[in-house]
């Protein structure tokens, strides 16, 4: 008997002058930058809390707190990482991965391969089983303001009773 699991992940970080703006994995010019405890990057914390919610494990500052100094300016691809193995030792693979990014301003259309590909090799799948989606939020909002942005995800877990 097959066994599936469905997770949701979203993350929000405010933007701040001065920070690197990493999305997925891969760092994108730009003058503001996501702030946070570690490196901020919404797309990797999104997709880590949708993991360990399709494993009923609970969220990202559960096993991360930004209380904790051992993950100031750590890197959120360790945290992804976590929750993939996670997925693994309970039995499941991921079969498909879909986010959406919500984000003013710069426009990330030319960096949708480069973070599918960034994905992919760290959650080791296909690229094709990999959606990134961006939006702006039409000038509304924290988002629309350039004050914050915002990630979304939905994983689908598989595996066998």
């Amino acid at each position: 008997m097959t066994r599936l699991r469905v997770g949701l992940g979203w993350d929000t970080h405010r933007l701040k002058e001065g920070r690197e703006l990493i999305l997925g994995g891969v760092v994108i010019p730009s003058d503001l930058g996501l702030d946070g405890h570690s490196d901020a990057d919404i797309l990797l914390h999104a997709i880590t809390d949708a993991l360990l919610g399709a494993l009923a494990l609970g969220d990202i500052g559960m096993h991360f707190p930004d209380t904790d100094p051992l993950w100031r300016g750590a890197a959120s691809r360790q945290f992804l990482e976590h929750a993939h193995r996670l997925v693994r030792e309970r039995g499941y693979e991921i079969v498909n991965v879909d986010t959406t990014v919500i984000l003013q301003r710069p426009k990330l259309k030319d960096y949708r391969t480069p973070i599918r590909e960034s994905l992919g090799a760290i959650l080791r799948l296909d690229v094709e089983a990999v959606s990134v989606k961006f939006k702006t939020a039409e000038q509304v909002g924290p988002v629309g303001e350039r004050l914050s942005a915002e990630a979304q995800a939905v994983v689908l877990l598989t595996g066998m009773a």
